[in-house]
């Protein structure tokens, strides 16, 4: 179980790359819609593995790459918007929940349902 102060550094990194990412010029990036899910830093603060999703998947894999590339840029940023001794390394993964909820409801809507199914009306 992470510490308080670990998941509030978490919490400050998700924030903060979150408005970083929106400022990139790489055109890997731009246009692409990214959501960082989720953010897991290690207790000595050196590395910090984040979790993206992207809409549309299609360009999920050029979106990766234009991460990783800009990771020294966002770790720079990172270190003057964040008062911390160490600033972590940035690892990126790929989080494929949203499209998968996606894909899951799409599956529940496109069932049908009979009206002898249906639960009787109780009188």
């Amino acid at each position: 179980m992470a510490s308080n102060r670990i998941m509030r550094i978490n919490e400050q990194i998700q924030q903060e790359l979150s408005g970083l990412i929106r400022n990139l010029k790489d055109p890997r990036i731009q246009g692409t819609m990214i959501s960082i899910t989720r953010v897991e830093t290690t207790p000595d603060l050196h590395f910090t593995k984040v979790y993206v999703s992207f809409l549309q998947e299609d360009r999920a894999a050029d979106a990766l790459k234009g991460l990783k590339s800009a990771s020294g840029y966002l770790r720079r940023e990172l270190s003057q918007a964040m008062a911390l001794r160490h600033t972590p390394e940035i690892q990126w993964a790929l989080d494929d929940s949203i499209a998968y909820g996606a894909k899951m409801l799409a599956l529940i809507n496109s069932l049908e349902v009979d009206q002898d199914d249906q639960a009787p009306d109780q009188d």
